[in-house]
């Protein structure tokens, strides 16, 4: 059975030049990073070799790089620090995100909001997934007086793969006296990322998106950013992140970040051929069925769809028994048809909300793969759609 992997947005392959760059530190250069022996210094320059590199990808200095377990703990360590600040030093904490955001950033500003007191200002989008300026602005009039505010608004959707003008967010913000911060883990290697140019106070990022470990991530911190951390132990990472460093991780962080952002114009161009080339033959052979984000501004590898009167955990079943691997874009599992979140957020009603599909394209996807996708799509949705009819019509009336 062919074997077609096109769920590079939930994770990537390590790249087999970052494996080589990790290999030394696993067992030859396994000194604490901290320790005033050789192994321990041989360590430490390894990792502040890394932080100067992820510096010199993002656009900002290498003293603004923390080292983390993930995008998760990325987005974590950008609310919950400056709203620990905020209440340590008895001052209004207001944080400001939209409908859409990835779990790791929505479920956290509803925590910081229920356990800390945070104002939780939730901005709306529109069809596409994107914030109005406007609304943006109204957002974030009559902030408390000596408060500290934070915008946290996603950069490329996981789920729909919009792309959201974050440098237009970031100004906004700043007009108003308030933090910016991305969840940029989708960008790396598809997108450009200048914190500089772009006017970013904080960004995180997760290393197994773009062909790098698992378990290692990071948060680009700004030092105007008022921060307390909220892990606390010995003085790692300046005291903004406690524990012992990941070295092979953090090492294989940068060299795939290094390899990712010198091949994005290259890989974008070539994906986004293939990206287009699918959504046009799925839009033309399954009826009932709606491209999700936005058909223009959009990551180059992603393709979602929405498909009427389907459930997506049958589909991906159908689909995996063909040999493609893909997701719903949600958290949807066999036995869990909870609908998209998401899907509702964008205006799509019951019949389609469960019905969600995100193909996400990566290196090692070809122009065949795209094909027998289109082949055998089809007729998966079809199968699903009749089992869905069986159902309805053998159901009580």
């Amino acid at each position: 059975m062919q074997s077609i992997y096109l769920d590079h947005s939930a994770t990537t392959p390590l790249d087999p030049r970052v494996l080589a760059a990790m290999q030394p530190y696993f067992a030859e250069y396994f000194g604490n990073s901290k320790a005033i022996h050789r192994a321990g210094h041989l360590a430490e320059a390894a990792i502040e070799g890394a932080r100067a590199t992820v510096a010199r990808c993002l656009g900002c200095l290498p003293a603004d790089v923390v080292f983390t377990s993930g995008g998760t703990e990325s987005d974590n360590l950008a609310l919950r620090g400056p709203a620990q600040y905020a209440r340590v030093h008895d001052r209004p904490f207001t944080l400001i995100t939209g409908p859409v955001e990835h779990a790791a950033v929505a479920a956290t500003a509803r925590q910081l909001r229920d356990t800390l007191g945070a104002s939780l200002r939730v901005v709306p989008v529109d069809r596409t997934g994107r914030v109005n300026p406007d609304d943006l602005r109204a957002a974030l009039r009559d902030l408390p007086a000596n408060g500290i505010a934070l915008v946290s608004l996603i950069h490329a959707n996981n789920e729909i793969g919009t792309v959201s003008p974050v440098a237009d967010y970031a100004a906004i913000a700043h007009e108003h006296g308030a933090l910016f911060h991305t969840d940029a883990v989708q960008s790396p290697g598809h997108l450009a990322l200048d914190m500089d140019g772009m006017g970013l106070d904080l960004l995180s990022l997760s290393s197994h998106k773009f062909y790098g470990p698992k378990g290692a991530g990071v948060l680009a911190l700004r030092e105007r950013v008022p921060y307390l951390s909220a892990q606390t132990g010995a003085g790692h990472e300046d005291g903004r992140r406690a524990g012992t460093h990941n070295t092979p991780g953090i090492v294989g962080t940068a060299a795939a970040l290094e390899i990712a952002c010198a091949g994005r114009a290259e890989s974008a161009a070539r994906l986004s051929t293939l990206r287009q080339r699918l959504i046009e033959g799925v839009l033309s052979a399954i009826p009932d069925a709606e491209l999700t984000g936005d058909p223009a501004d959009r990551l180059p590898g992603h393709a979602s769809f929405a498909f009427r009167d389907v459930l997506s955990s049958t589909l991906l079943m159908h689909l995996d028994q063909r040999g493609i691997a893909a997701s719903s874009g949600s958290a949807c599992k066999s036995g869990n048809e909870q609908p998209s979140a998401i899907l509702e957020t964008l205006g799509f009603g019951p019949q389609w909300t469960r019905g969600g599909l995100r193909l996400s394209l990566g290196r090692s996807t070809t122009a065949a793969d795209i094909a027998a996708v289109l082949d055998a799509l089809p007729e998966a949705v079809a199968a699903v759609r009749r089992i869905a009819a069986d159902v309805r019509s053998s159901a009580p009336a």
